[in-house]
């Protein structure tokens, strides 16, 4: 892809997905802009099996912007990385189209697996702040991934994921649009959920206590 075109297409990413931005120039800014830039050129020669090449330029593209892209991995178009600074994406993932990551996200093996030992992540998914996604697993169609949590396991389409290790408390039904909703805050917490049911439980368990105590005297 020429400077031109990529230019192009990654400034509407931007404009679109980042409401910080305020004039195409800035995203010469991003560190983002220019490490999937770097990528880009490290994939091609990556194909062409100039693995050092590639490396090299991958490697440097790391040192200058703090996001580690592994020339191998296959990213779709649409890609955005915000803020960037701690981001990996390994050897064998996987990346679909409109793709958004946040600081300090992972998609990394487990240390256990050959050949494809790196996530996949299909459309529209987002993945918040810290997050690791970790080994040979699948995040669906336009689903997101909480702040901080640590998903090994297959993600239905359209869900949301949060904790340690990641679960899934929201999975909708029918197809939700192309990611847009690039909220990281009002998540389901499902440990606040399981406390709140337990304190109800322990109130309706003390009332009846109380009830009897109040019969047998």
């Amino acid at each position: 892809m020429k400077f031109l075109d990529y230019y192009k297409e990654e400034s509407e990413v931007i404009m679109d997905r980042d409401p910080a931005i305020k004039n195409r120039r800035e995203v010469f800014l991003y560190p983002s802009f220019w490490a999937v830039y770097k990528y880009r050129k490290a994939h091609k020669l990556y194909q062409q099996g100039r693995f050092y090449r590639a490396r090299k330029i991958s490697q440097r593209a790391a040192r200058k912007t703090g996001i580690e892209i592994h020339p191998g991995a296959e990213i779709g178009k649409g890609f955005f990385i915000d803020h960037g600074h701690g981001v990996v994406i390994g050897e064998t993932t996987v990346i679909g189209d409109n793709v958004t990551l946040y600081q300090g996200v992972t998609l990394g093996g487990t240390g256990k697996e050959k050949g494809k030992r790196h996530p996949t992540l299909m459309d529209g998914v987002m993945v918040s702040v810290g997050a690791k996604v970790l080994g040979n697993i699948v995040i669906g169609e336009n689903s997101k991934i909480g702040a901080g949590s640590v998903v090994l396991n297959d993600v239905p389409p359209n869900s949301t994921v949060v904790g340690i290790p990641g679960r899934v408390v929201r999975s909708e039904s029918v197809e939700v649009p192309p990611r847009k909703d690039l909220d990281q805050v009002h998540l389901p917490d499902p440990v606040k959920n399981d406390i709140q049911a337990l304190q109800e439980g322990y109130a309706e368990i003390s009332a009846k206590l109380d009830e009897l105590l109040k019969k047998a005297e």
